[in-house]
């Protein structure tokens, strides 16, 4: 056994010192891209949000600009049916000017007649009396004819005021209704054009927002874009490290492979040994051979205290979950052990497992890794080689965890962050 502990102990300090960080340091990177990349994710969902809000303004706007066109269009429709109306009432206007001009010159030929009859009237020497007319008949008969001529002169004089008051009577009316109609259509065209100039400037400012919104759309596109190609990039630095650390486990495992092999030589070799100071001393060879295998279980208990949690489903008031390994419970502080010897693949705060502990086995040819989580301190380095039953640190309550207590998994192969391969570590260390 001494020179197992010997031959051991020579070969961990042959590894390179570089590989002692190589895992550590390839994990931090890629807890570090992982990081970058949820932060890029969340970017990426930040300005998809702000494009559908953008859009939606969008169109809010696009939508205002289409009802101010629909008015535009009303708006230039009524102004030009009253255009229509205005350019009617000025062939209206152009129709009456012929009556115009003609109640026109009878009011001038009537206003001449009347000038006339007091022209004469005034080279008569004064007005005619009518009564010295009539009283200057010879005969009843005379006087008959001169009082019908009178009547006739007076009638006559009646008549030409009757006409001459009523067609300017007419004239006016015809001029005020033809001009304030005018007047009204072409007020109601100019309220219209203001109206339609009012609607343009809207129209103008609602185009301007449109422009500006769909800058703004396309700047937080190409940012998003270029978010997205950050992530991919991002994405494949992540992939590309998590090959190297498949490629680092599976180093440390075949050094762990050669461990056991190492291991399982040097352990026949005392086997023999012992058989043969057995078969001298006359000691039972099966009884020498059990004492040593009695020390060489597969996986160990990794800490004493209480089960708490099994392998399987379970519910803490967080809501139902799958719990990927068992919990052992005591108080902080509680030493905690390698349940099988094998090379230390992480040491250091992941997460929900707070300081965590992750070791690589080699055990009949197969690889395994264990997973020690919540510690309150850490015994261990990455890449250091530890045997069965060796401290690598002490029970406490870090990261996701409701009290001290080590929370422990087994996977068969190398530990990957999915922990796609955990197994029930109940059967192998109970």
């Amino acid at each position: 056994m001494t020179a197992l502990i010997a031959t051991l102990l020579i070969f961990t300090t042959l590894l390179p010192t570089a590989y002692a960080d190589t895992l550590s340091d390839l994990e931090k990177k890629k807890q570090q891209a992982e990081q970058k990349q949820s932060e890029l994710n969340s970017g990426i969902q930040q300005k998809a949000h702000e494009l559908s809000e953008n859009q939606t303004e969008l169109e809010k706007i696009i939508s205002k600009i289409e009802e101010l066109d629909g008015k535009i269009q009303e708006t230039e429709d009524k102004i030009d049916y009253v255009q229509a109306e205005i350019d009617q009432t000025k062939a209206e206007i152009e129709e009456l000017k012929a009556s115009i001009e003609e109640l026109e010159r009878k009011i001038a030929e009537r206003e001449e007649l009347l000038k006339e009859r007091a022209r004469a009237i005034q080279l008569s020497g004064g007005s005619v009396d009518y009564i010295d007319v009539l009283l200057g008949a010879n005969s009843f008969v005379d006087f008959i004819d001169r009082f019908s001529a009178v009547n006739t002169l007076i009638e006559a004089d009646r008549e030409i005021m009757r006409e001459q008051a009523e067609d300017k009577k007419l004239l006016s009316e015809q001029k005020a209704e033809v001009e304030t109609k005018l007047a009204e259509q072409e007020e109601r065209k100019a309220e219209l054009v203001e109206l339609k100039d009012s609607l343009d400037d809207q129209k103008e400012q609602q185009a301007q927002l449109e422009k500006e919104l769909k800058a703004e759309q396309n700047r937080l596109a190409k940012e998003k874009a270029d978010l997205e190609k950050e992530h991919n990039k991002v994405a494949g630095i992540s992939a590309d490290l998590e090959k190297q650390i498949s490629k680092e486990q599976a180093r440390l495992a075949e050094l762990a492979r050669k461990a056991e092999a190492e291991r399982k030589r040097k352990q026949a070799a005392e086997r023999k040994a012992q058989a043969a100071a057995a078969a001298k001393s006359n000691v039972s060879y099966a009884a020498s051979t059990a004492s040593v295998a009695s020390g060489s279980s597969n996986f160990i208990r990794p800490a004493q205290g209480r089960r708490t949690s099994g392998f399987g489903g379970r519910d803490i008031g967080a809501g139902a979950e799958s719990h990927l390994g068992l919990d052992i419970a005591n108080v902080t502080g509680t030493p905690i052990v390698a349940a099988a010897s094998g090379y230390v693949s992480h040491a250091g705060y992941m997460g929900g497992y707070g300081n965590v502990v992750i070791i690589t086995h080699s055990i009949n040819g197969r690889s395994y890794a264990t997973v020690y989580g919540h510690m309150n301190s850490i015994n261990a380095r990455v890449g250091q080689s530890v045997s069965q039953g060796q401290n690598i640190g002490a029970m406490g309550s870090t990261g996701r965890s409701t009290g001290p207590h080590l929370h422990f998994e087994i996977h068969v192969g190398s530990w990957n962050g999915a922990r796609s391969n955990a197994i029930n570590p109940a059967p192998y260390i109970y």
